[in-house]
């Protein structure tokens, strides 16, 4: 089966003993990189083999454009590794890169709204090769899983210029790094839509995260234990002509609108031919180890 052409990283913290986004890689046969900090190396090193382990630079730390002025008081959050991974892959040559959030449990196929568990890094791969018909994406990645509940209609196969979180597949040579000390997903693709690029969400694949704030290490209690309007906030800062604050359920959220993005068009590559049918590159439904099938309505 065809795997994932462009390197994975996995920026983590404090979850060597969960390990949850290794272990399902590992389960799926698809190479990664963690990237740790210097104190933890040896905590990882004790489950996960040390030539995917790379030690964080200070350095990004240090250097990091965390948008707010508390500076190093309180954790800068994932954004300093996701940097040394984006540089790890410059280095490297990669014209695309994955960065992916330490707590995904899954990766779903959705078909005639059936989330179908995936058994190995497939849907990585025809992701890879979607995006890559295109001269102007500089960012894809999975919907989540939670939304795309199976009683809500038929969902497009991608939705064109919208948020991408947890899961990104990024154009190496794009001219941006990752900023802010929350919500860092949402504001880079926001600078990139702003910029012209488009952005492409998979429904045809998801993403099954565990919810922020419901998982031990990371910026959970670092972060995140202070609430939603901290982070809200600050997209609202960063974008006010597109994001607004408001309060439902009790708490802060942030609303953007992604309208003003439609007219950033696709521009295919013209030596690509799309033939008519279904490419099923190889993948079939078949009782897998730990596989299962979601129908649930959220």
């Amino acid at each position: 089966m065809p795997q994932p052409q462009f390197p994975i990283y996995i920026p983590t913290k404090g979850r060597h003993e969960g390990r949850v986004t290794i272990r399902l890689l590992e389960r799926l046969g698809v190479p990664f990189f963690a990237v740790v900090e210097a104190q933890e190396l040896e905590a990882y090193a004790a489950h996960v083999d040390r030539s995917r382990l790379l030690v964080l630079d200070p350095a990004f730390q240090r250097d990091y454009e965390t948008c707010d002025d508390l500076g190093g008081t309180k954790s800068r959050g994932s954004g300093p590794a996701r940097n040394f991974a984006w540089a790890h892959a410059e280095a490297s040559g990669a014209a695309f890169h994955w960065v992916i959030d330490d707590n995904i449990n899954n990766f779903y196929r959705l078909n005639r709204n059936t989330k179908i568990a995936c058994g190995d890094g497939t849907p990585l791969r025809v992701m890879e090769d979607f995006v890559l018909r295109y001269h102007n994406v500089s960012m894809a990645g999975p919907q989540y899983e939670m939304f795309a509940p199976r009683k809500s209609g038929r969902l497009p196969p991608f939705n064109a210029n919208t948020r991408l979180f947890s899961c990104n597949l990024i154009r190496t040579d794009a001219p941006f790094r990752w900023r802010g000390r929350y919500n860092e997903d949402l504001d880079l693709s926001l600078r990139m839509l702003k910029a012209g690029w488009c952005t492409i969400q998979f429904n045809a694949f998801l993403q099954d995260k565990i919810r922020t704030q419901h998982t031990k290490g990371g910026n959970t209690e670092e972060l995140y234990g202070e609430g939603t309007e901290s982070k809200s906030a600050m997209i609202v800062r960063l974008h006010p002509d597109v994001a607004k604050l408001a309060y439902r359920f009790n708490r802060a959220h942030h609303v953007v609108d992604f309208r003003p993005f439609k007219a950033n068009k696709l521009i295919l590559k013209p030596d690509v031919q799309i033939t008519p049918g279904v490419n099923e590159y190889g993948m079939a439904v078949k009782t897998l180890p730990g596989a299962r099938t979601i129908n649930r309505r959220v």
